[in-house]
């Protein structure tokens, strides 16, 4: 259950603070008090906030484009934005300052890593799915379960290898440095149209159904092999297709569902877990290489210290917040909305891998795998990232991964 809630706060009120104190000190003076918010408690705080984080010049200031996030949907999906910005502020003791601008003001999900690139703003967060249209070499993460888990995700991110199969080289081409990310794993969000059909329980019951795609081109391929039809929508526009009946459905996670209001217009959660759902935070690679190297370090142990707390925060907020669990716990969000998550079982999920997964469908993940592989250096990157993303037991709860240093940790 979402616990803190802003109580008699009006959205005039909301703009007299952030007039008077600036988005960003309102933003994290509301995202640091738990229980009922009002307006004379989140005034004191903004005031609090503001004086703190400008008691001294710093010597760099970020734009930090958040796509649609804020202080309240990142409470339902948490992926670490507003943390990050705080403990970053907090470990430089000022001298990096950063401008928090979300709510889609200045960029949203299909661009906010483009407007990175152009140096609009130097922070960004979207998916990597999404955000694959500006940055082609992010697709690498969108093989067909190629990981297996949400375990599986974070141990890979935390590995040292990720900095030689994902981060250099997105940086090498793309220009942008990957800091840290949320880990779900895709599946299929059906509409109302689902409402009083029977729960999802095999692969073959999605077939010959419309679904928005992402960005990704991988995503796509897995789509059309287990004919699932993808029609690529924007994220913006996906509630209002989903409303119209435009689309069966829509690929996406959970908590994706759940914080972007989507939860009224889905019946039924299928947790197809094909490829990754990945909220995640970049820079500028040019921005980063300006910080002196003391800086450089708290860039990295922030981003550290966020995914680590994503880790342990999301995984919590999907029993207890989205209600993406069997059974299914009171006043969450889609126990609230009627929506109905569908585990599918071992055996219908290696039937779905087995459709569409370049270990067993080799030939339309041919031309994209050959490129990644290429502009990864000449590394088979499936092969690689699929072994690393196996050496944890199956089974092994995404909280009790081990966070590692990745940029610090020996490749033995």
């Amino acid at each position: 259950m979402l616990k803190e809630k802003l109580t008699g706060i009006s959205r005039r009120d909301l703009l007299r603070l952030t007039k008077a104190y600036g988005i960003t000190s309102t933003l994290l003076a509301a995202g640091s008090l738990a229980g009922v918010v009002t307006f004379p408690r989140l005034a004191q705080a903004a005031n609090s906030t503001y004086e703190k984080r400008f008691s001294k010049e710093p010597k760099f200031t970020l734009k930090f484009g958040a796509s649609g996030f804020n202080e309240q949907n990142m409470l339902i999906e948490r992926a670490g934005f507003i943390e990050f910005t705080r403990d970053l502020e907090e470990r430089t003791d000022g001298a990096i300052q950063i401008e928090f601008i979300g709510n889609n003001q200045i960029c949203g999900q299909l661009n906010c890593l483009s407007k990175a690139q152009q140096g609009i703003i130097d922070v960004f967060a979207a998916s990597t799915q999404n955000s694959a249209s500006s940055a082609p070499y992010l697709n690498v993460l969108d093989y067909a379960y190629m990981f297996p888990s949400r375990a599986s995700q974070y141990h890979f991110f935390y590995h040292p290898k990720s900095v030689q199969l994902l981060r250099d080289p997105l940086e090498k081409r793309h220009g942008v440095k990957f800091l840290f990310t949320h880990c779900e794993l895709r599946g299929i969000q059906l509409g109302l149209g689902w409402k009083d059909k029977p729960l999802v329980t095999s692969v073959e019951q999605l077939a010959g159904t419309k679904n928005r795609v992402t960005g990704t081109q991988l995503g796509r391929i897995a789509m059309q092999l287990m004919n699932l039809n993808p029609v690529p929508i924007a994220w913006e526009e996906t509630l209002d297709g989903l409303k119209q009946g435009l689309l069966d459905g829509a690929e996406t996670w959970a908590s994706a569902v759940a914080y972007a209001n989507m939860a009224p217009v889905v019946s039924q959660s299928v947790d197809l877990k094909f490829f990754c759902g990945t909220e995640h935070c970049g820079m500028n690679a040019k921005v980063f290489d300006k910080l002196d190297g003391e800086l450089q370090d708290a860039v990295m142990e922030s981003a550290y210290f966020t995914q680590a707390l994503i880790q342990g925060a999301n995984e919590a907020a999907l029993i207890n917040t989205v209600g993406f669990s069997d059974p299914q716990l009171p006043d969450t969000v889609f126990a609230n909305n009627g929506v109905r998550p569908s585990f599918l079982s071992v055996e219908e999920i290696e039937k779905a891998e087995k459709m569409c997964s370049p270990q067993y469908v080799p030939e339309p993940w041919e031309e994209w795998r050959e490129r990644l592989n290429e502009w990864a250096g000449g590394i088979d990157t499936y092969t690689e990232m699929s072994k690393i993303a196996r050496e944890i037991p199956a089974g092994t709860l995404a909280e009790n991964v081990e966070p590692r240093r990745w940029w610090k940790t020996e490749t033995a």
